[in-house]
């Protein structure tokens, strides 16, 4: 049997959207990404909503228009992937890492205070696999050190943790629309926020700081437009969003089948004794991946891939790549706990199409690979 890691849930309706819009004048940002920001900022019940073109883009521009600057410190995880310390170091700050909590793999909230310095001007927290941080403790600890907070929520579109949303306690909320993720337009990404004078400085930053975008540009009346900042070429396209808005609508009915393969999962390991990570108590998980830990991780993985399963690993620890080894300094034994999960995590296939005879297999492989 062949099961790839990930199949994307883009279906005949969202390809024609998409060739309407090739089919029209212009394809750039416009009225369908206008749209698109519209339902998804309801969706998260937000009152802004700025699509880009990366989540790595999206968290580089919220560091930005909150004033991140050179010689700023921003507390963050080192079990994500490199682009959310990497836009840190974009936005001319340092990254500054807590350890995560073993069970969920998400920043440990306890140890937040002792990494505050008065270099400290925000946290970014990530909603690892697609369980929420717990954002009412670290808004707490933000408001009482004044800190700005970025949620890094490439994996959490669908989350809430004690009836809260991505986005709702915090400046800002990064989203992917990455080939991988619960929905995709193969790159893209989102910002939401509250504040509309934050939201229109996003708006420009997104498009190299000037106040007009293309589409009022070339197809209204003309009139000049200027440069007020200096931005990115960080815009989506209409292309894109012409995709993202049908799986938007499709997102919670995905999310049943998701959270049917992944409670399947947790039964059968649970019996079989594989450990794997948790979702918190009072969290909706957006169900993004299902990690399993597995000791002599490298081994198991191959043998998983040799029996036709696609699979990833989510992730190996920041702090440990080359580049922040030899800039930073860091070691093993920094992070211990990151350092644990991610010497043992294997992300296993979980996404709507996934079929029950094909779970079924995935489970007995593991289990004749963990005997």
């Amino acid at each position: 049997m062949k099961i790839e890691f990930f199949r994307h849930g883009i279906n005949d309706e969202d390809i024609e959207r998409a060739n309407k819009v090739l089919r029209s004048i212009f394809l750039a940002n416009a009225d369908v990404t206008s749209e698109f920001e519209r339902k998804f900022a309801q969706y998260l019940d937000a009152k802004h909503c700025i699509a880009v073109s990366s989540c790595t883009a999206a968290l580089h521009l919220s560091l930005t228009a909150l004033g991140i600057k050179e010689g700023d410190e921003v507390i963050t995880t080192p079990l994500s992937f490199v682009a959310t310390a990497n836009a840190i170091l974009h936005a001319g700050a340092r990254p500054v890492f807590v350890d995560v909590e073993r069970e969920t793999g998400n920043i440990d909230t306890g140890k937040i205070k002792e990494k505050i310095t008065e270099r400290t001007k925000a946290i970014i927290p990530v909603h690892l696999y697609g369980n929420m941080c717990d954002m009412k403790e670290i808004k707490e600890i933000a408001d009482k050190y004044s800190l700005k907070i970025i949620e890094d929520a490439a994996h959490c579109i669908e989350g809430m943790r004690k009836d809260i949303r991505p986005g709702e306690l915090s400046d800002t909320a990064c989203f992917s629309f990455y080939a991988t993720k619960n929905i995709t337009s193969g790159e893209g990404g989102a910002i939401v926020c509250h504040d509309k004078e934050l939201a229109e400085k996003l708006y420009m930053l997104r498009l190299h700081g000037i106040d007009k975008d293309a589409s009022s540009r070339y197809t209204k009346r003309y009139s000049h437009w200027d440069m007020r900042m200096l931005g990115w070429k960080y815009n989506i396209s209409d292309i894109q969003s012409a995709l993202l808005i049908g799986q938007l609508e499709r997102v919670e009915e995905n999310l049943r089948r998701r959270e049917e393969i992944a409670s399947f999962y947790e039964k059968e390991f649970d019996r079989m004794g594989i450990n794997y990570i948790k979702v918190p108590k009072n969290t909706k998980s957006a169900r993004h991946l299902f990690a399993v830990l597995v000791d002599n991780r490298d081994e198991v993985l191959v043998k998983l891939q040799k029996a036709g399963i696609g699979v990833a690993v989510n992730y190996r620890p920041i702090h440990l790549h080359t580049y922040y080894k030899d800039t930073f300094g860091y070691k093993d034994g920094d992070f211990p706990i990151a350092e644990y999960i991610g010497e043992r995590t294997i992300s296993l296939p979980l996404y709507p199409g996934l079929t029950d005879k094909e779970t079924e297999y995935i489970v007995n492989t593991l289990k004749n690979i963990a005997k």
